[in-house]
């Protein structure tokens, strides 16, 4: 490809709308472009780097037994009801009436199509296992898209889902997925982390997330310093301490005036009460009904943990009004003692004595409050964030964390959807049985957006070879000179016969324009034909990812670039 027909408008200046590395870079190096909010157009660039991360996803899908098809965007209300998943996903989900009022969605995910699919047209066990998967677009309407490719409400997705006749099966598919999903981010050059993470919306009992490791991820991780222990923090497993200091004398309960007092904080100076002597009070609303969450004052309460133990469909914190009718305070005031609502303490608490709370009172709190005598904790359940330190769940090693983005998500959904679509097969003894099925996401855009936050520096993009949009870009410092331009071509001509992809900057430009340029977009290989290097019938060859250049006689170009590429 000749720069000079190539459509790649680069940017000198940071966009404002940009907050992370990827964002910045993707729509600097000329990638990318804004439609609207959450919705981007890729350029020749980026569907270069596209296509290649696609073609190694479809490979190794095809070589685990996967079957690509084509599903409809456009989805019926009609399936999302019969799953339960309609009022679930909510406002997130886009939905729109044709010209009779019939409602669908733009969908999200796929798993009530292909249940009803395979439902249809799979009757016996003889037809199973099956592995059906399809790459396409997938709309999601994020209340705040943000950061780019990362939160946005159009991406590209690969969605494989594994249908199975039993649980035995459904395991055979799962580590199937999870194996060719390593193979997959071991082929892109991806430093990544496989975690145990919660199923969200789409359900299940058991999901791994596949993390790219990148200081700006959003998803923090924690792993065992010893083994192989990882998970995300909404699904890391928190233990109270395993031997507790020795249990203190009660001390007499005392009400406390403190005017103007509201926080952990703010109690610490006051009463000089340290964080982790003190409690927080969280109310929630579970559906329609009011519950209280304590943790330590210097832990984060787990949402995502609290959820999933209490159940219910919604769980939301309260607002301050409903909080004050029925405990009698409003927030900064809150504890548990003579509340009548339900109480969910962390394992943590339990193992506390003498701590400080708010009083249910404004501007008062207690001091040498102590379960069992003060008040009845509805349940003890692990509700807080890990942190770095925390006692591995699985061995005598401590945690630390590291941060994370996330490209893969694989799921075993059982018979979540098949009961509830209805969705059967006969058996080998002819008895009707629910489809066991599992399913298991790339993001493909994200993905790409993820490589960039991971390999880039203060010039711009790094991409590892095996995704990069052209291996090698050849820069002759003046394509006026007739002798630069002819041994330029005759290198691309000779690299381009040998399936190298180069791109040949034959831009009138500066020869500090175009390094930038090359540097900005990341490829591999830098070539670089001089007036200097011609003297010595050499030529310069740089590596992205190296500072120095090293010459090259020009009869061994080419072998040189084969050399590299094929490493």
């Amino acid at each position: 490809m000749k720069a000079s027909q190539l459509f790649y408008p680069t940017l000198r200046e940071v966009p404002s709308e940009a907050e992370i590395v990827s964002h910045q870079l993707l729509l600097r190096a000329g990638f990318i472009r804004k439609t609207t909010a959450g919705v981007y157009t890729y350029l020749p660039l980026a569907q270069r780097v596209l296509k290649k991360i696609t073609d190694i996803v479809r490979e190794e899908m095809n070589r685990a037994g996967g079957q690509e098809i084509m599903m409809p965007i456009i989805q019926p209300r009609e399936l999302w009801e019969k799953s339960g998943r309609w009022s679930l996903y909510g406002e997130e989900m886009f939905k729109l009436n044709d010209r009779h009022q019939r409602e669908f969605a733009l969908g999200p995910t796929h798993e009530e199509l292909i249940t009803t699919l395979v439902d249809s047209d799979v009757h016996s066990y003889k037809g199973l296992p099956l592995l059906l998967y399809q790459i396409q677009n997938k709309y999601r309407d994020e209340i705040r898209p943000r950061f780019g490719l990362m939160r946005g409400r159009e991406f590209i997705m690969k969605d494989l889902y594994s249908f199975d006749i039993d649980y035995e099966g459904l395991d055979e598919s799962y580590q199937k997925m999870h194996h060719a999903y390593q193979r997959i981010y071991e082929r892109l050059e991806l430093d990544y982390r496989v975690v145990q993470a919660d199923s969200g919306a789409i359900g299940g009992n058991e999901s791994h997330e596949f993390m790219v490791l990148a200081e700006t991820g959003e998803s923090e991780i924690v792993y065992c310093s010893l083994c192989d222990y990882a998970a995300n923090v909404e699904k890391a497993v928190c233990l109270a301490e395993e031997n507790p200091p020795a249990r203190k004398e009660y001390k007499s309960l005392t009400k406390v005036h403190t005017p103007g007092q509201k926080t952990i904080k703010d109690i610490v100076g006051f009463l000089d009460i340290p964080e982790q002597q003190q409690i927080k009070t969280l109310m929630y609303m579970k559906d329609d009904e009011l519950i209280a969450a304590i943790v330590r004052g210097d832990r984060d309460l787990n949402e995502i943990k609290l959820k999933n133990l209490i159940g219910g469909n919604q769980l939301f914190m309260a607002d301050e009004a409903t909080v004050k009718s029925i405990c009698g305070a409003g927030f900064g005031s809150l504890g548990p003692v003579g509340m009548k609502v339900k109480i969910y303490i962390d394992l943590e608490v339990a193992q506390m004595r003498n701590f400080a709370c708010g009083a249910n009172e404004d501007d008062y709190h207690y001091t040498n409050v102590n379960i069992g005598r003060d008040f009845a904790p509805f349940a003890v359940v692990d509700i807080r964030n890990a942190v770095e330190g925390d006692r591995c769940p699985c061995c005598e090693g401590s945690l630390k964390t590291i941060r994370g983005i996330e490209v893969g998500h694989i799921f075993k959904l059982g018979t979540r959807y098949s009961e509830a679509l209805e969705a059967t097969f006969l058996d080998s003894h002819g008895q009707e049985k629910p489809l066991v099925m599992g399913c298991y996401g790339i993001g493909i855009s994200r993905t790409m957006a993820a490589a960039v936050e991971q390999n880039s520096d203060e010039n711009g993009i790094l991409w590892p070879l095996p995704i990069a949009p052209f291996q090698v870009i050849i820069v002759p410092v003046n394509i006026k000179n007739q002798e630069q331009k002819d041994l330029a071509e005759s290198i691309y001509n000779e690299l381009t016969a040998k399936g190298i992809e180069v791109l040949l900057d034959d831009r009138d430009e500066r020869a500090g324009v175009k390094f930038k340029d090359a540097d900005l977009i990341g490829i591999p290989l830098r070539i670089t034909i001089g007036p200097k290097s011609l003297q010595e019938n050499k030529i310069e060859m740089k590596k992205r990812w190296e500072k120095e250049n090293t010459l090259v006689d020009i009869s061994a170009v080419t072998k040189t670039v084969l050399d590299i590429v094929l490493e």
